[in-house]
């Protein structure tokens, strides 16, 4: 989504993460025996320079990027990444049957329909046809997507002062699809949702045979929690971080005493995520979905998925982006594979975009 070739005519793409709390970078290859995940780099960022998906400190984020590109060896200067939460718009609607051009121009003409924006000149947007409409062959279901130019503008000035270019700016909920595709066995009519709780957001995607029809984010994440726990305990925030996902060094009742702790700072979270399956239950006529996969760094709290499978009466479980993706054993240490996988699935997923993709 949101194309911008423009900048680059690179071949070789390099997928880019930019969380609130973290850059990722994945360089994903074609090979002749498939996609190798050839390098994985993730990089904390000082908390502030973004909140919400807007960037508060384009420069500090410029020279972390070019940290994380420094350190990680990586040759390839055209990067995907991606947007997400208050600064996308995501929209489905349903429009009667006309070419790609002439939906171009009304989606233009007559934007305030659709989208929350006065001025289209203000606006970078796409939009992705999905097919005819269910309910009626003379109508087509298509998603939009629109971002304020000046949101847009101040990643991409972030990103070219790190000395690369940004060939495709994407969408988080979209480029977990893309992985999601490239990692799982699915029929025309299977539904699952890829739920990815960041540090200050939370993304909810579902994907009907391979591809999205509902998204929502809400501004809620993995922070919540960890400061929680480092009001509860008197550590620091990053010894709380640890706490989240590891537990604590005594005793087997200290470790459930906490995990219960941990599960009650996070019913919040989980509330919001069931209502939204909920929702999109109510809304799509309570069509039965096949699972539920959660990612980001908070996904790896013992029983999180477990307490989901439960109050969504689905089964649930830790994404897995290598599924059907090699790895490069040389440049990724397999000691830490299994706490890569829950954080990467956006950076893999942006990495395995190549130019030309709709």
């Amino acid at each position: 989504m949101l194309n911008t070739d423009l900048f680059s005519k690179t071949k070789k793409l390099v997928g880019l993460d930019i969380g609130s709390a973290s850059l990722k970078l994945a360089e994903v290859l074609t090979t002749s025996s498939g996609y190798v995940l050839n390098r994985f780099l993730q990089l904390p960022l000082p908390k502030g320079i973004i909140t919400e998906g807007v960037v508060n400190d384009p420069r500090a984020l410029s020279l972390k990027i070019k940290e994380l590109f420094w350190n990680s060896g990586c040759r390839g200067r055209g990067i995907v990444t991606a947007l997400s939460g208050n600064s996308v718009v995501i929209k489905k609607v349903t429009f009667a049957q006309m070419d790609e051009a002439e939906l171009r121009e009304l989606i233009r003409d007559e934007a305030g329909k659709y989208l929350p924006f006065d001025n289209m000149d203000d606006v970078n947007y796409d939009f992705q046809i999905l097919g005819d409409n269910e309910y009626n062959p003379n109508q087509m279901d298509v998603i939009i997507v629109a971002a304020k130019k000046d949101i847009v503008d101040t990643y991409l000035s972030a990103i070219t002062a790190a000395g690369l270019n940004v060939a495709i700016m994407d969408v988080d909920s979209f480029a977990l699809e893309t992985m999601y595709e490239a990692n799982y066995e699915y029929d025309d009519n299977d539904i699952a949702v890829i739920v990815r709780i960041g540090a200050d957001l939370t993304n909810i995607n579902v994907i009907k045979g391979g591809m999205s029809i509902f998204t929502r984010d809400f501004t809620m994440g993995g922070n919540a929690i960890t400061e929680s726990l480092q009001e509860r305990y008197g550590v620091s925030f990053d010894e709380a971080e640890t706490l989240k996902v590891e537990g604590l060094p005594g005793s087997d009742q200290d470790n459930m005493d906490l995990k219960n702790s941990i599960l009650d700072f996070a019913d919040p979270i989980c509330s919001e995520i069931e209502r939204s399956i909920d929702y999109f239950r109510s809304t799509f006529g309570g069509e039965y979905i096949k699972k539920v996969l959660i990612s980001g760094g908070s996904s790896r709290i013992p029983g999180l998925a477990a307490n989901l499978s439960q109050r969504l009466n689905v089964d649930t479980e830790l994404i897995n982006p290598l599924l059907k993706i090699g790895f490069n054993k040389r440049n990724i240490d397999t000691r830490k594979l299994e706490s890569i996988k829950p954080v990467a699935a956006v950076a893999i997923g942006l990495g395995l975009r190549r130019m030309g993709d709709k």
